[in-house]
C-alpha cells in the first residue's frame, strides 16, 4: 500500500511539473508587445498559433495589419521569427528574438534600415482568455 501511494505521489508531482512546464513554454496566444525606437514608445500585437508541429502566426502595428510572421520557431523557451514592417513606403525586415515566461515575452528585435541594423528591446505580454 505504501509502494502504491508512494507512486501516486511521485507521478502526481511529476504531472504537475509538466503542466508547469508546458505553461512556461507555451508561445501561443496573442501577445501585447511594446517597444522604443528613437525615444519614441511603439507598440504591436503578435499573435501565434500553433498548426499541426509547426507555428504560425501575424504581427500588427496601429498603422499596418496582420502581417505573416516569417519561419517563426520555438526552442528552449525562446521564439524566433521575422517580419518586414511597412512604414512610409519603405519595406524594413525584423529579426526578433523573444524569450517566453509564462505570460510574458522578453527580448530584442534587430531592424534593417537600408543596410545599417538597429536593435531595439521589446516586451509583452500575453492577453488573457475569457472564459
Amino acid at each position: 500500500m505504501k509502494a502504491i501511494l508512494s507512486m501516486a505521489l511521485v507521478l502526481g508531482a511529476c504531472g504537475l511539473a509538466g503542466a508547469a512546464d508546458d505553461k512556461a513554454a507555451n508561445p501561443v496566444g496573442t501577445w501585447q508587445c511594446s517597444y522604443e525606437i528613437g525615444e519614441q514608445k511603439r507598440t504591436s500585437t503578435l499573435t501565434v498559433k500553433k498548426e499541426g508541429d509547426k507555428f504560425v502566426g501575424t504581427m500588427s502595428w496601429p498603422d499596418q495589419k496582420d502581417e505573416k510572421i516569417k519561419d517563426p520557431k520555438f526552442k528552449d523557451e525562446k521564439l524566433t521569427f521575422s517580419a518586414v514592417r511597412k512604414f512610409m513606403d519603405n519595406e524594413i525586415p525584423i529579426d526578433y528574438t523573444l524569450t517566453i515566461d509564462g505570460d510574458e515575452l522578453k527580448g530584442k528585435g534587430e531592424a534593417d534600415f537600408g543596410g545599417q541594423k538597429q536593435e531595439f528591446e521589446i516586451e509583452g505580454k500575453r492577453e488573457k482568455k475569457d472564459k
